[in-house]
């Protein structure tokens, strides 16, 4: 457990260190693209569907058959949207004979919740 403990505050210096907050210091025309990138693969229903189906599998990994009935898509549909967020580093895919299964990048999501998660916000709240 001790070990796990380590892990996770070294996990967490490590995306404070990749990926500066949005909220508490400007981000250079470099940092400004890698998030845009991963923000922009969340920005779709049905990517966020997939994300969630992927956060809540018991086994941490999901087929890409048994994405098809939750979401509502045709298969080549839900494939479409599994490689925007596989090129975004959001989740990655392995081949078994003649199906993927996916997973997500826990550490490449965490870092986009620190980008706007952290830092003091100028920002009004209601």
């Amino acid at each position: 457990m001790t070990t796990t403990v380590a892990r996770g505050r070294q996990n967490k210096k490590a995306v404070a260190q990749c990926c500066p907050s949005v909220l508490s210091s400007p981000l250079d025309a470099r940092e400004a693209e890698h998030l845009a990138r991963r923000f922009t693969a969340l920005a779709d229903p049905v990517r966020l569907q997939l994300l969630s189906i992927l956060a809540a599998a018991p086994d941490g990994e999901v087929c890409i058959c048994d994405f098809v009935g939750p979401v509502g898509k045709s298969q080549p549909t839900v494939s479409h949207h599994m490689k925007i967020l596989s090129d975004s580093g959001l989740v990655h895919g392995e081949r078994r004979s003649k199906w993927v299964y996916y997973s997500l990048d826990r550490e490449q999501l965490a870092s986009l919740r620190a980008a706007i998660g952290t830092g003091t916000s100028n920002f009004p709240t209601d």
